[in-house]
């Protein structure tokens, strides 16, 4: 997948301030947060995988794949959804 962000110019600035290289900087942020998320699907996956007593799959790509087509994970943007629908439904 490929993203496009726009900094103005004042952004692009400070980000040259606080970092070597803007684009060093930008794909490490957003490859350690992926990291971040993987880690915590994949835990959650195999404590799903132990209860059910499963074999897990051999790599952390297939279990994430698993974790979303079982409904073990939602994605933000589903979560924010049925939380909404909820908040709505108790006014």
């Amino acid at each position: 997948m490929d993203y496009t962000i726009t900094l103005t110019d004042t952004e692009d600035k400070a980000l040259a301030y606080a970092a070597a290289s803007q684009q060093d900087w930008i794909d490490n942020v957003v490859h350690n947060r992926c990291r971040i998320a993987i880690d915590d699907i994949v835990k959650l996956a195999i404590d799903k995988f132990i209860a059910a007593g499963e074999s897990m799959p051999g790599n952390k790509d297939q279990i994430v794949a698993i974790a979303f087509e079982r409904g073990w994970v939602k994605t933000a943007a589903q979560r924010n959804e049925e939380a909404q629908a909820e908040m709505e439904k108790q006014a």
